[in-house]
């Protein structure tokens, strides 16, 4: 689609918190956190005409390669928050965003996300085929206190649970959804500690991507702080939880 009129180089909107995004305590869970952040940058793209329908008219899509999220507080049920995004460099197949949640006028979570641009044919990186003068890049302005990093995953030793990837785990650029990566290694983090809202900030590496049917292997390191998804022995996400 062409670039909206309204259209602006820093986006922001609002979203209502329902009680289909929280856990048993009322609070936003970090899966759903994630989504929403996502979303966001999506229609941020959306507005900039390079949103998933603009690419693919070039067979290409953005991937998330790299996300890290500071979290101050965590929004609860019925909570209205206002996320906030803007890019913070872009150059050929690669981009930086920065992301913010607020809650009233108080900075409750930060995020800095890394995108590749990939071709849905070939499944390989390549050059963005759309035209982004129109973005101002903010270089200098990152949301986060530090910058996404590589997730250390050479400690792993507890192997926690085979998972076979499900029609449900898909997305529309038919592959596991990255939300899902993190899904299915919380679902073996300590449910207390998640209960009361103790992890400060988690971060995240997407590092090959799952299709139906693929069988992988959940696995953590000795602290439960470091997880790991592996096919075939070969690492395809990393997580790092910071409490």
């Amino acid at each position: 689609m062409p670039i909206a009129e309204n259209f602006t180089s820093v986006f922001s909107h609002e979203r209502r918190i329902d009680f289909t995004q929280c856990l048993p305590n009322g609070f936003l869970r970090l899966t759903d956190l994630c989504n929403m952040l996502q979303l966001a940058a999506g229609e941020h793209a959306e507005l900039g005409g390079i949103a998933f329908s603009d690419m693919q008219a070039h067979g290409q899509a953005w991937v998330l390669s790299r996300m890290r999220v500071e979290i101050l507080q965590l929004p609860k049920w019925k909570d209205v928050v206002t996320i906030k995004t803007w890019i913070v460099n872009l150059e050929n197949s690669r981009s930086v965003r920065a992301l913010e949640m607020y809650l009233g006028d108080l900075k409750i979570v930060s995020c800095e996300t890394f995108w590749a641009v990939f071709n849905t044919k070939t499944r390989r990186p390549e050059a963005l085929a759309l035209p982004t003068d129109h973005f101002e890049k903010f270089e200098q302005n990152h949301s986060t206190q530090e910058r996404t990093s590589k997730v250390d995953l050479t400690q792993l030793s507890n192997k926690l649970a085979d998972h076979k990837v499900l029609l449900s785990d898909l997305d529309i650029v038919n592959h596991a959804n990255n939300v899902k990566y993190l899904e299915w290694c919380l679902d073996y983090f300590d449910a207390k500690t998640l209960l009361k809202n103790q992890v400060k900030a988690i971060d995240m590496n997407f590092m090959k991507e799952l299709v139906l049917g693929d069988e992988v292997e959940i696995s953590s390191d000795a602290n439960s702080e470091t997880f790991g998804i592996l096919k075939d022995g070969k690492a395809c996400f990393g997580l790092r939880i910071s409490l």
